[in-house]
């Protein structure tokens, strides 16, 4: 949805409409510690059409982020993902508005899937449209880093390999494309806790795989090839302490997904299937379970669009 404004307001447009999609990891290598502290990854990450929805307009008399979610569990002020974003793009386009956003949840919180990355990418991509800054990808996704290692990404989805902090993105086609099956437990698992457990639990950083090195090398791959190269390196010291987790990924395999993996750092379990059918067969599998949230969507093919 995109409007059209009139008088003397100088930006063309007067409001967009962003879907934020939510993202699976078919892959996710933890590498080793840079001098800064954080971790170098290597990832696949993959957009799938569980999506939150942006509504940004231009508040033509006033100069304040007015934000506003569906959730009480998200305020809406600086702690907010999508606030800070506005700020920063607001910052670096040297423009002073007002803004009135509205933002749908759907995506779980906490839950590996890069919800609230996704919502800031959404607001820098709106934002970039409604204000007219004709800004590349990569200068997007220079604004969105420092808020996110997941924000970039969004800014190339739907499919890419992540590498550094998550800052270096390479765009990658899937060529085919498959139903995904979500199941988040409705608990989190906080990400600083998983990386120093991880720590905990091995003894030194793997070097990638030749199979993920090949992958690192292409630019067009296959599900087939994903899932015999899927792995989470979280999975070890997450399904220690959560074993619900490990059983949702053995109940998706029984019913079976080509991959069953956990995503991010959890606690979602995701298991891919070739057709809808099969997908809803096993979403009835493990639906019963009332703290469980289920949700059957496919893989996304283009990227986040503006409307």
């Amino acid at each position: 949805m995109t409007k059209r404004s009139s008088g003397s307001n100088p930006h063309t447009l007067s409001g967009v409409t962003v879907s934020a999609p939510a993202k699976i990891n078919p892959v996710l290598r933890i590498l080793d510690r840079r001098q800064d502290g954080y971790h170098n990854l290597w990832s696949i990450m993959q957009t799938v059409a569980l999506e939150d929805e942006l509504q940004i307009r231009l508040a033509p008399h006033g100069r304040d982020i007015q934000l506003r979610c569906d959730t009480e569990q998200l305020a809406g002020d600086r702690s907010n993902l999508v606030y800070r974003a506005a700020v920063a793009v607001l910052e670096k386009a040297q423009q002073t508005v007002g803004l009135d956003i509205q933002l749908s949840k759907r995506i779980p919180m906490g839950a590996g899937l890069g919800g609230g990355s996704s919502d800031a990418a959404a607001t820098i991509l709106g934002l970039n449209q409604l204000l007219q800054l004709g800004w590349s990808g990569g200068q997007m996704a220079e604004v969105g880093q420092p808020l996110g290692s997941d924000v970039p990404f969004f800014l190339f989805a739907p499919s890419a390999v992540v590498t550094g902090r998550g800052e270096i993105v390479k765009p990658i086609r899937i060529s085919d494309s498959r139903w995904v099956v979500l199941v988040n437990s409705g608990f989190g698992v906080e990400t600083k806790w998983a990386y120093q457990e991880l720590a905990k639990t091995r003894g030194s950083a793997r070097s990638l795989s030749q199979s993920h090195a090949y992958l690192d090398r292409q630019t067009d791959v296959n599900w087939t090839q994903l899932a015999e190269s899927a792995e989470n390196d979280f999975e070890t010291p997450v399904f220690a302490r959560h074993d619900s987790l490990r059983r949702i990924k053995q109940v998706l395999l029984a019913q079976g997904a080509e991959l069953a993996l956990l995503s991010g750092s959890g606690a979602t379990v995701f298991g891919l299937f070739q057709d809808q059918a099969a997908a809803n067969q096993a979403q009835g599998q493990i639906a019963y379970e009332k703290e469980l949230k289920v949700y059957v969507v496919p893989t996304c093919s283009g990227p986040l669009t503006v409307r």
